[in-house]
């Protein structure tokens, strides 16, 4: 079972785990006829050396058990040469890279906006959704809109965005200042990377007493 190909007859063999101390080498490998030296150093599927055979000799065992043989250090005198079933190896590595995609996040930046004269309940709501998108590794971007003659005293905007940051700086820090961008100030949050504990110091070992005569 030949692995798919590039332009240049190779295969690329890109997450082999080493075996007997092998260093892992992520670059195109060869598989079955793609091998062209001879003779090489054979590993069998459980991770035992079979010994340096020619690469004929090599093949004819893999095909015997119906695997692969896959060509894991070209750079070492001789290549080193595994015995697999490449097809299900290449399913399986496939198959982990998709897991750790899933179990990536990727930060977005949420956007929640008010106005100066915002009632004392939406604030709470704005808050807690704030809160809501950081503790989740989300970055926050608030935006305080201004209407008419509320230009006039950006300050009271900015009051209310300071009073934001308070509310949430126990989870946040602040990514960029208030800032003007046309009829709106905005200011961008970062979640805060918390901070292992430190294990509790032990506590001190009792002295013996002293006896008096």
């Amino acid at each position: 079972m030949d692995g798919p190909e590039d332009g240049f007859g190779s295969v690329l063999f890109s997450a082999y785990h080493p075996i007997h101390g092998e260093r892992p080498i992520n670059e195109k490998m060869r598989v079955n006829r793609q091998i062209r030296i001879s003779p090489v150093r054979v590993i069998d599927p459980e991770g035992e050396q079979v010994g340096i055979l020619p690469v004929e000799r090599a093949l004819e065992i893999a095909e015997e058990q119906g695997l692969d043989l896959v060509e894991v250090a070209p750079l070492a005198r001789p290549p080193v040469c595994r015995i697999m079933d490449y097809g299900k190896f290449r399913y399986e590595e496939q198959r982990q890279a998709r897991d750790a995609r899933k179990k990536q996040h990727h930060v977005q930046l949420k956007e929640v906006k008010m106005r100066p004269g915002i009632e004392e309940h939406d604030f709470e709501f704005k808050v807690r959704n704030a809160r809501r998108f950081l503790e989740e590794g989300n970055k926050v971007k608030l935006t305080m809109m201004f209407r008419g003659r509320q230009m006039a005293h950006p300050e009271y905007g900015r009051q209310v965005l300071d009073r934001v940051f308070r509310q949430l700086e126990e989870v946040a820090k602040i990514e960029s200042n208030p800032m003007l961008e046309g009829r709106s100030m905005v200011m961008v949050l970062a979640p805060l990377v918390k901070a292992q504990a430190q294990p509790a110091p032990a506590a001190p070992k009792p002295q013996p007493q002293q006896q008096t005569s």
